[in-house]
This record gives C-alpha cells, sequence and structure tokens, in this order.
C-alpha cells in the first residue's frame, strides 16, 4: 500500500514538473517507462510576404526546400525517441493538400487525432523578402487543441536551402534540447 502511494506522488510530481516547464505530461507504458508520443507531423507550409510574392521566385523549388523542412523534422523526431511519427498520407482536405493548416484555427489537431497520434505538427516559413525569413513550428495537444509547443526563428540573410536547416536548429535547440 505505502509503495503504491509513493508511485503516484511520483507520478503527479513528474506530470505537474512537465507541466511547469511548458511541456506536455509524457505518455507512460504500464512498466513505467515513458512511451514515444505519437505525431503526425504535417508538410512545412510557406506564407510569402515578400514584394514579389506569387510572382517571383520558383514555386517547384519553394516546395522542394519546405520538403527538405519537413524530412529534416521528421527525421529529428523520430531519432530523438521521443516521438513516434503517425504516417499522415490519409489526411484528407483542403488545408492538407494546399499547405493552408497554418490558417485552419487548430484544425490539424483534429486531423491528427483521426490518425491515431496524440500530437499535431505544422512548420512554417515565412518570407519576408528574398533573404529573410522566419522558421517556425506549432505542437497541438491532439485531443484537447492545446498548444504543446510554439517556437520561431529569423534567419537573415539566408537563402531558401537554409530552410531545413532552421528547422533543424529550432527543433534541436528549442523542442528536444
Amino acid at each position: 500500500m505505502e509503495n503504491g502511494l509513493f508511485f503516484r506522488r511520483r507520478l503527479l510530481a513528474v506530470a505537474v514538473s512537465a507541466l511547469a516547464w511548458g511541456g506536455a505530461p509524457l505518455a507512460f507504458a504500464a512498466g513505467g517507462d515513458p512511451s514515444p508520443i505519437k505525431i503526425a507531423v504535417f508538410n512545412f507550409e510557406l506564407d510569402d510576404f515578400s514584394a514579389g510574392a506569387g510572382i517571383a521566385g520558383n514555386a517547384a523549388a519553394d516546395l522542394e526546400h519546405l520538403d527538405q523542412a519537413t524530412s529534416e523534422a521528421r527525421r529529428l523526431l523520430a531519432e530523438s525517441g521521443r516521438y513516434s511519427l503517425v504516417d499522415v498520407a490519409g489526411a484528407q482536405g483542403d488545408s492538407v493538400r494546399e499547405r493552408g493548416l497554418r490558417q485552419c484555427n487548430g484544425c490539424e489537431a483534429a486531423l491528427a487525432q483521426r490518425l491515431g497520434a496524440d500530437q499535431s505538427f505544422v512548420g512554417v516559413v515565412t518570407r519576408v523578402s528574398r533573404t529573410e525569413f522566419t522558421v517556425r513550428f506549432q505542437i497541438l495537444d491532439a485531443r484537447t487543441g492545446a498548444v504543446v509547443a510554439n517556437k520561431a526563428t529569423d534567419l537573415r540573410m539566408g537563402a531558401d536551402y537554409a530552410w531545413s536547416r532552421g528547422a533543424a536548429s529550432l527543433i534541436k535547440n528549442g523542442l528536444l534540447n
């Protein structure tokens, strides 16, 4: 009886500590070992506010760089051991197809839950000018839609091929550290 009370108090202390530091409580397997969080990592999206938005640049190259950022994010999260990737290929809807989840007011959480994930991840590259970008991501709890993490970084005097490096740095230093 005393051991059971100790275990419950310890579990509560860990959950409170995780919440106090801005994270979500980890799920625990039957043996008390932390289990990876199932996360749906959707494709990175581009928000282009530059003067030449829509007329300058190369849409195919932009998609390639966004795909590289997505691949790097998925790789880092999977290799961390803290996350288990959920396949998002079955996600339906215009927001997914057109890379517009950033504008759907949290609909990605419900999509992630339908896919069997605990959390959703949406990354966005915002182009301010041809050499100035912001890379950000937001993770939502799939069940409640609550924000679990929201991180951003600036890339100044950079280029579009640096988007994946910006995403990697942000994930390594802002989420996995």
